[in-house]
């Protein structure tokens, strides 16, 4: 009975702990971390802006009102950089990691210092600037500058990053931008941590990346293979899947390299609308194999609904096209080469499967099962999508400049259209009727 006032409190003591610990173990859910690279005769100039708050598990020196104390707050900071930072972002000349960097100046900036908006400020400002040691300024806003000092053997050589800063906080955004000996300039950003990235990618690397990224994309929609599978159920004739096929790989293609050139809208209203109408394909896709499918015309069908899924792939590409360097032609076609691999890799699966299952059950009857299954799936994603859609405020462009060019480029495209289904229309459907021909 005596123990039970000192065991209360040792838990409330231990409970109070736990409290202070989990909030000074907070991860900050939004930090950004800005850094800019530039080689300069035998040394690459680092320079990186992160959140302080960022910087979990430290302890800074602080005033009696909790703002930070400037005045001794420098090697602590120099403490925190090698912990949080030097192991967590990589960078290689040539293939080889280079040597832990000097870490040649640190400081503390404000929340809305705009020093970092370009290099040359940037340095300035982290060798040069210091905020007034009587500034009250509060670790969970202040920002941590440092410049470091990398040993290179040319300015000229190939480099990559390997950053691993996703653990900075719940979602860590990192923009780097690289100034080559050339003078050019080149900028990436990324969520998470990406892997090792080069600063000036050769053509190959550029090939393999986005071969990689169209045949993951591919087989991670599954509204694109669900329209795949819909658009080949009742096809039975070899020849005429290929047509089809061919027919949706033509018209996405068209759609995908339009807009690697800019040729659609850039509102923000267009991307979902795009996704309605991909959910509204399959769900057209589903009904017309319900109904007697026009298997002759279903070729014109595909290739349609090919230009809406390209615009659907442009998205996932365009987020990917910092990652191309001066290659951007090389990375439309591996991109595009990976999304057919991958279709292709899906064909190979279901049509045996479709094949396999007409031999031994009423032909009819299977359509109409499966085409009822992907018509159920599509339906929610399109109610859901059209919800979506419906927060977005639609306006009428203003009558200017920019809407004329804009309706020229889309003039373009549809006599590109125009023109490519009147170049195949007779041929492949006269190659279709013979396949049919007994």
């Amino acid at each position: 009975m005596r123990n039970r006032p000192t065991l209360g409190l040792a838990l409330l003591l231990v409970a109070l702990c736990s409290g202070w610990m989990a909030q000074a173990h907070e991860i900050p859910n939004d930090v950004r971390v800005q850094i800019y690279l530039k080689p300069e005769g035998n040394t690459l100039i680092g320079l990186i802006r992160v959140p302080l708050a960022a910087m979990r598990d430290f302890e800074f020196s602080s005033r009696e009102s909790g703002s930070l104390d400037l005045e001794r707050i420098d090697s602590q900071l120099i403490d925190a950089v090698s912990l949080w930072l030097l192991n967590d972002f990589s960078i290689y000349q040539s293939g080889r990691r280079l040597d832990v960097p000097v870490i040649d100046a640190v400081r503390v900036a404000l929340p809305n210092d705009q020093t970092f908006d370009n290099f040359s400020t940037a340095r300035q400002s982290v060798y040069t600037e210091r905020l007034p040691v009587d500034t009250e300024l509060y670790r969970e806003a202040a920002l941590l500058d440092v410049a470091l000092v990398y040993e290179i053997e040319s300015k000229r050589a190939e480099f990559m990053v390997e950053p691993t800063l996703a653990r900075l906080g719940m979602h860590t955004l990192t923009q780097i931008r690289f100034l080559s000996a050339d003078g050019e300039s080149r900028g990436i950003s990324f969520l998470g941590d990406p892997g090792r990235v080069s600063l000036d990618p050769g053509l190959l690397e550029v090939f393999t990346r986005f071969l990689g990224f169209g045949f993951s994309h591919v087989l991670d929609g599954m509204d694109h293979l669900l329209f795949v599978v819909a658009l080949v159920i009742p096809l039975f004739h070899f020849r005429t899947l290929v047509v089809v096929i061919t027919a949706f790989t033509l018209a996405h293609s068209i759609t995908l390299a339009a807009s690697l050139f800019d040729l659609v809208p850039s509102s923000l209203w267009f991307p979902p609308l795009v996704e309605v109408l991909i959910a509204a394909s399959i769900v057209y896709m589903a009904f017309e194999n319900l109904l007697k499918p026009s298997v002759g015309r279903r070729w014109l069908v595909a290739f349609g609904f090919g230009l809406v899924h390209g615009f659907g792939f442009s998205f996932a590409l365009r987020e990917t096209l910092q990652f191309a360097g001066d290659h951007l032609l090389t990375s439309l076609f591996a991109f595009n080469l990976g999304i057919e691999i991958g279709q292709l890799l899906v064909l190979i699966m279901v049509v045996p499967l479709l094949h396999f299952a007409a031999r031994r059950l009423p032909v009819r009857p299977m359509i109409i099962l499966l085409s009822a299954l992907v018509a159920h799936t599509a339906w929610h994603w399109l109610v859901e999508r059209w919800q979506v859609l419906g927060q977005y405020t639609f306006t009428l462009p203003a009558a200017d400049l920019s809407l004329a060019l804009g309706a020229v480029r889309w003039l373009i495209l549809i006599l590109v259209v125009a023109l490519v289904i009147w170049l195949l229309r007779v041929p492949l459907e006269r190659w279709v009727r013979s396949a049919a021909e007994p």
